[in-house]
């Protein structure tokens, strides 16, 4: 019988760019149950959790492909709701695709956080490195590099989407930090690839950290 995780986008699902990178590093016996934070909602809806001045930025997928900019405090109830509903169904892994950061709340069960995972691993290995990032907008930059920043005083985050001309965009970012030196790259967004993630290795030749690979790899070790 196929082990089965849940997994919760704070855009709508199916995660199409996303679930066949997740599944060939799970391997063919877990099964992926997806949910989205903005499934079956009008695109009025959806316009109205956009940003606004002070808000921390969310980039995230439609069904459709297109990309969407969201405030975290009007997606986090429904991320809630639909991992509930997840462990409720008697899932007992879920793995949130986004590496944005959220308030701490109960779980029913286990709950793989991205950005969490992604973080102590930069933490654990990267420390006062020169740490070059990859955010999805502009609109990011800045919350970004004071995220980082408590790890190194030497980091810099690049706008890069991975939903509009990608590869295109990781490269002109990837030349940016490997002219800048960075030592390390985090790809901090699920939406990156994993062959962004050698584009971006091969043109730096430096380490390169993606987010849903690592995210993956710690499903893989808590079920596989």
């Amino acid at each position: 019988m196929k082990k089965v995780i849940g997994t919760v986008t704070i855009g709508q699902s199916p995660r199409t760019d996303v679930i066949p990178d997740v599944a060939s590093i799970l391997g063919p016996d877990i099964e992926i149950r997806e949910a989205g934070a903005l499934d079956g909602l009008s695109p009025e809806i959806i316009a109205s959790f956009a940003p606004g001045e002070g808000d921390y930025v969310l980039v995230t997928r439609l069904a459709d492909g297109t990309s969407v900019q969201v405030a975290e405090q009007h997606i986090t109830p429904r991320i809630h709701e639909k991992i509930a509903e997840h462990f409720t169904g008697g899932i007992p892994v879920v793995l949130l695709l986004c590496t944005g950061e959220f308030p701490d709340f109960e779980t029913g069960g286990l709950l793989i956080r991205p950005q969490k995972v992604l973080f102590n691993a930069v933490a654990a290995v990267a420390k006062g490195m020169r740490i070059g990032i990859l955010t999805p907008s502009p609109e990011q930059v800045d919350q970004s590099e004071n995220r980082w920043g408590s790890l190194s005083p030497f980091v810099r985050a690049v706008p890069s989407s991975p939903y509009v001309n990608a590869m295109e965009a990781a490269r002109t970012a990837a030349e940016e930090l490997k002219e800048w030196k960075a030592e390390i790259t985090v790809l901090d967004c699920i939406g990156y690839t994993l062959a962004i993630r050698s584009l971006v290795r091969e043109i730096t030749d430096r380490p390169v950290l993606l987010a849903r690979g690592v995210a993956a790899s710690m499903v893989k070790e808590l079920i596989g």
